[in-house]
C-alpha cells in the first residue's frame, strides 16, 4: 500500500474529504490533491498537520510502518521525512510563507513593526500549516536573533524566535520579545500588581528577576508573543 493509499484509507475511515484536509492542515487544494492521487508525499509542518488531522503517525503514513494510531512504544521520535534544502532563489511553494529575520540590532535600531515590514534583508521560510496551528496571521509575525545567555539553557545565544505581533497582551509565564527604552529583549513576563511587569531570564543565576513599576512600565513596549523558536545543537 502507498502513502497516497494510506491518506484515502484514513480519509474514509475519519468520513473526511478533501476539502476538509485543506481546512485542517492549512495547505492548498492542489498539495492535497497531489497528496491524494500520489504525485507527491507531505514533508516537515504539512507532514506533522496532515497525520494530526487523520490521527495517525508519521512512519506508518509514509512507510506504512507501525499501526496507524500511536499504539508503539519503540520510543519519543517518529521519522518526519527528508530535508529539502533551498536557499534565496528557490520559489515559494503554494504552501510557504517568508517572514521578515531580524537580528537585535537591526529592530531596535527602529520603533517597532512599521520598520520591520519595510525590511528587505533575510528572510526565513514556515509552512503556513505552522502559523495556522499557531494562529498567527503572516502579516503581523517575523522573526528575530537573540543574543546572549540571558535566555540559556532554553534560548541559546544565537537563537531563533518567531514573533506574534498582534499578540501583546501579557500572559505570565510567556515569553515575548520587547522593546525595553530603545533596547530589544526577549523575556518571560509576569503582571504584578499597580500595572508593574517582572521581566524573568531562564538563567537565574546571572541574570535576577527585575521588577518595573506601573509608571516604569511606559518604557516598555510589548513587541509581541513568541510562538516558534529554535536552536542549533
Amino acid at each position: 500500500m502507498s502513502a497516497s493509499e494510506r491518506i484515502k484509507q484514513r480519509m474514509q475511515a475519519l468520513g473526511l474529504k478533501a476539502v476538509n484536509i485543506v481546512k485542517l492542515t492549512g495547505a492548498s487544494k492542489g498539495s492535497v490533491s497531489q497528496w491524494v492521487n500520489g504525485a507527491s508525499k507531505p514533508s516537515g509542518q504539512n507532514l506533522i498537520a496532515l497525520c494530526k488531522a487523520l490521527q495517525c503517525q508519521p512512519d506508518w503514513l509514509l512507510l506504512g510502518d507501525s499501526a496507524p494510531a500511536d499504539q508503539s512504544e519503540h520510543g519519543n521520535a517518529s521519522w518526519l521525512g527528508e530535508m529539502d534544502p533551498w536557499n534565496s532563489q528557490t520559489a515559494l511553494s503554494s504552501d510557504e510563507v517568508e517572514l521578515p529575520f531580524f537580528t537585535e540590532v537591526a529592530l531596535s535600531a527602529g520603533h517597532g513593526m512599521a520598520e520591520v515590514r519595510e525590511n528587505h534583508g533575510p528572510k526565513l521560510r514556515f509552512a503556513r500549516a505552522t502559523l495556522k496551528q499557531q494562529n498567527v496571521d503572516p502579516q503581523h509575525a517575523a522573526c528575530v536573533r537573540v543574543s546572549g545567555n540571558s535566555m540559556e539553557p532554553v534560548l541559546p545565544d544565537g537563537a531563533t524566535v518567531g514573533v506574534d505581533t498582534a499578540s501583546t497582551a501579557v500572559k505570565d509565564g510567556k515569553m515575548f520579545a520587547i522593546d525595553h527604552d530603545g533596547m530589544l529583549r526577549v523575556k518571560t513576563l509576569y503582571r504584578v500588581p499597580g500595572g508593574g511587569l517582572r521581566i524573568r531570564s531562564f538563567n537565574h543565576e546571572e541574570y535576577p528577576d527585575e521588577t518595573y513599576s506601573g509608571d516604569e512600565v511606559q518604557q516598555i513596549r510589548i513587541i509581541g508573543k513568541v510562538f516558534w523558536y529554535s536552536v542549533l545543537v
